[in-house]
């Protein structure tokens, strides 16, 4: 019985869906040339990695339009094309982009109608069975972007909708409208900030959540350096964040080295040690964990069967407390 068999299956919010505790994240997979791409992508390896998520169980797929400017989502058609059972997809809305593949915001409801049109053609599927807003921007725009989420959910073009990166002001406003079904926040050891805020309130909400980055888009792997980092390529949007960067980087390197020695013990490497932080909380239902290739998939899959003890925790906790 592989990870996934023992752990079982989870309650998505109120939706009905039961989905594995982990699900492939495509960001990466979408390539270079955009803003926030990770530079060039192997697609073959991006297809094998896919193809290994869902033989090992995973049954959700959350991609974007955004990635790549259409390319994650045109590789995800690719891999799943003939595959049945295929897994559920969950991709977004809100945001385009221009001739030279600048991202712009719009959440304006015929937008959003043609995003899912191109979305529902590169994926090579009749509907979707999530719909999420990707950011709400611009702000002014969230209610008119949500009637639109609400409309095609009402004409079977998506199954379920939801949102990522919404405050909790943001989610009251536009549960007036129509319920939100789940929640997309980043959540890891070195970004908790939605312990304090989204979360509580979507477990008092019954809204299913999603936690994304649980490895920080890498820096938690076990597998990043300093000399890595320096070798990213130009068009990686790590390059210029601030995490990845002194005085932070030693910081994450050092935690990263913590999660390590946390692992050991038990056979579990960084990456899966970071992974099972972010689902000990109750309060998220999955984590989006990505992978370029079937070997990075095989490096993280057993984390769904590792549970990390109270000391464990504790340690963490502390590192946070003496390193903020």
């Amino acid at each position: 019985m592989d990870a996934i068999g023992r752990v079982g299956l989870r309650e998505l919010g109120r939706t009905g869906m039961k989905v594995s505790p982990v699900g492939l994240g495509t960001w990466a997979i979408g390539g270079g040339g955009w803003e926030f791409g990770w530079g060039a992508q192997d697609d073959a390896a991006s297809i094998a990695a896919i193809r290994r998520a869902v033989e090992a169980g995973i049954n959700w797929i959350d991609t974007a339009p955004a990635y790549g400017t259409g390319h994650a989502e045109e590789v995800v058609g690719r891999a799943l094309r003939g595959l049945e059972p295929r897994p559920w997809l969950f991709t977004k809305v809100s945001l385009r982009w221009d001739r030279s593949r600048r991202i712009v915001h719009s959440l304006k409801r015929d937008s959003i109608r043609e995003e899912v049109d191109e979305s529902l053609r590169r994926l090579g599927v009749p509907s979707l069975d999530l719909l999420q807003v990707h950011w709400p921007d611009p702000p002014g725009e969230i209610e008119e972007g949500w009637r639109a989420l609400a409309e095609l959910k009402e004409a079977g073009k998506v199954r379920h909708i939801g949102v990522s990166n919404f405050s909790v002001e943001q989610i009251r406003r536009i549960q007036r409208i129509a319920r939100v079904e789940t929640l997309q926040p980043p959540y890891s050891i070195v970004q908790p900030q939605a312990e304090y805020t989204v979360l509580p309130y979507a477990a008092r909400e019954g809204i299913g959540v999603l936690a994304y980055s649980p490895m920080a888009c890498g820096l938690l792997s076990g597998g990043m350096t300093r000399e890595r980092v320096a070798r990213l390529p130009p068009d990686d949007w790590r390059r210029k964040d601030a995490e990845f960067r002194e005085p932070r980087l030693s910081r994450n390197l050092a935690l990263a080295k913590l999660l390590g020695e946390i692992g050991a013990p038990h056979g579990r490497s960084a990456a899966e040690v970071a992974i099972a932080w972010t689902l000990r909380n109750p309060a998220v239902t999955a984590a989006i964990v990505g992978a370029r290739s079937a070997r990075q998939v095989d490096g993280w899959i057993h984390a769904l069967d590792f549970r990390l003890a109270d000391t464990e925790i504790r340690a963490v906790s502390e590192f946070v407390r003496s390193h903020p």
